[in-house]
């Protein structure tokens, strides 16, 4: 059964992002229809074609490698000027890049349908048309995480406590268990249990577990009123949290340095205490906070990619332990969607959760990568058209000749370093998953 589970966990997520990828290419292919634009082929995946059938004058079908999708357009590059001479490459190759790919992109241009172009759309009807399949990913992930926080919800530390440490081990120390002799906790020492409900610290009604937590770091040392609800009752006891040095976090959970490199410490309040989770519906107010959230940690990871490559490759082939908030594959995401579907001691309801929150993460991921600016990523397309939108604004301002389509293809021997580096990078990611994964789950 555990076996089944898996493999259902792993093909759920696989249809999830065939979909996915199949609404990214829908995102590029509805405006570039309404524009007028002609659409040759309407693709999911790579490689051999599995199956397809035209309707009008596109293709629409599957290949066999799921791992991507395209829309062929017509007329991607602009011809090269007339009378003008190509910038000599440095190597022959790179010129004959890009000539093939002018080439190629004039042979998709039938007689009478020079209008149709890509490359002659105006600006912003190119930029609608590359930042449509984005924007796809964006409002599905958007969906997928409104029903995940309003439809499930989300764990929560709650006022309730999961536990009470019966006494202060030191940091180094290797024990996990008390002895006697050992100092009493301050939650035991003043007779906390396991079950009771926090009402409030020193007559303040407390309402979140991040609230009490703040009142017992800001009070080492000091006598704290604890009215607590148990069995049914209320009880109210004093708690004196002992003083402790702890490590000053950023925003991304990393310890904060002095100017010497040494760690950054401050004192506060400790009681050794727990809460319990309880999984909370969110207020549709909730939504777009955590998708920004979630758009920012991608684009954290992007921002240091080279960094987490480098550790990736060092405990891959270090024997390390996986980074668990770090860069991960296709084949990665597959290996968390079948142990998420196995888990035995998780609920239903929780497994489908966290498939959907696994698949509404990839969209926002697709959602951010695609914006990069470097061809052949749809952000490249969208810096070109840019860049010709400008040239042609200030040539009007000062009433110069217009300049013309920007020769995008030009950046052909770019996109194929791009292409090479996203290779390399996918072949390091999917052995790495496979030999060394990622553990979400012990």
């Amino acid at each position: 059964m555990d076996v089944l589970l898996y493999i259902l966990g792993i093909l759920a997520v696989l249809v999830g992002l065939a979909v996915s990828i199949g609404l990214h290419e829908v995102g590029h292919l509805v405006p570039a229809k309404l524009f007028g634009l002609k659409v040759t082929q309407y693709m999911i995946g790579f490689g051999p074609t599995l199956w397809s059938k035209r309707r009008g004058e596109t293709e629409y079908g599957v290949k066999a490698i799921p791992l991507g999708g395209y829309i062929s357009m017509i007329g991607m590059f602009p011809p090269a000027k007339q009378g003008g001479a190509m910038r000599n490459a440095s190597t022959g190759f790179f010129n004959t890049l890009v000539q093939d790919a002018r080439t190629a992109s004039a042979d998709t241009i039938g007689d009478g349908e020079e209008r149709r172009a890509f490359y002659r759309l105006p600006v912003h009807k190119r930029i609608v048309i590359m930042l449509g399949g984005p924007v796809m990913n964006l409002l599905i992930g958007i969906v997928l995480f409104a029903v995940l926080l309003m439809g499930f919800g989300v764990a929560q530390s709650s006022t309730t406590l999961a536990s009470v440490s019966e006494c202060v081990l030191p940091a180094t120390s290797q024990r996990q268990t008390c002895e006697p002799g050992d100092t009493a906790s301050p939650g035991a020492a003043a007779g906390l249990r396991p079950g009771d409900t926090i009402l409030s610290i020193d007559g303040t009604a407390v309402t979140s577990w991040e609230q009490a937590s703040a009142m017992i770091r800001d009070a080492p040392g000091e006598d704290l009123a604890f009215s607590v609800e148990r069995d049914g009752g209320t009880q109210t006891l004093t708690v004196t949290p002992l003083l402790s040095e702890r490590y000053v976090l950023d925003d991304r959970n990393s310890i904060v340095e002095d100017a010497n490199g040494d760690p950054v410490t401050r004192d506060v309040g400790f009681i050794g205490i727990g809460p319990t989770q309880e999984v909370v519906r969110q207020p549709v107010t909730a939504v777009l906070p955590f998708v920004g959230d979630n758009i920012g940690r991608v684009a954290g990871i992007l921002v240091t990619l080279p960094q987490h490559l480098i550790q990736v490759a060092q405990s891959t082939f270090g024997g390390e332990e996986r980074d668990p908030n770090g860069l991960i594959s296709v084949v990665g995401v597959g290996r968390v969607a079948g142990e998420i579907a196995s888990l035995d001691e998780v609920p239903l309801d929780a497994k489908v959760s966290g498939l959907i929150g696994l698949i509404g993460s990839l969209n926002i991921a697709l959602f951010v990568f695609n914006l990069i600016p470097l061809m052949p990523l749809d952000g490249g397309h969208v810096a070109g058209a840019l860049w010709e939108g400008i040239r042609r604004t200030f040539a009007k301002l000062f009433r110069r000749r217009d300049p013309g389509p920007v020769d995008t293809a030009k950046l052909m021997p770019v996109t194929f370093a791009v292409v090479i580096l996203l290779g390399g990078m996918s072949a390091l990611l999917i052995y790495s998953d496979l030999v060394n994964p990622i553990r979400f789950f012990g």
